[in-house]
């Protein structure tokens, strides 16, 4: 990607900045989404997008419980007694 390249610009107010809609529609950035930002050595920034995630398991965090599990041998099995 060339430096000399401008795709876009939007102007900073207060503490806020706008991303142009061009970049928007070009990375499908939607509300909810978040911005990683990288503040490389040579003092330019990348921005990563992190996608906000939905569906069924959206907020689900992972197991919490105190029996370890495997979920290679078990995932089918999982909260199913076996007599």
């Amino acid at each position: 990607m060339s430096s000399d390249r401008i795709d876009a610009e939007s102007k900073v107010s207060g503490n806020q900045a706008n991303i142009p809609a061009r970049i928007r529609r070009e990375l499908n950035i939607d509300d909810g989404d978040q911005l990683r930002w990288h503040l490389e050595d040579d003092g330019s920034i990348r921005v990563h997008v992190i996608q906000q995630q939905m569906g069924t398991f959206a907020d689900f965090d992972g197991y919490a419980g105190e029996e370890p599990t495997d979920v290679t041998s078990e995932h089918d099995a999982w909260g199913v007694d076996v007599e």
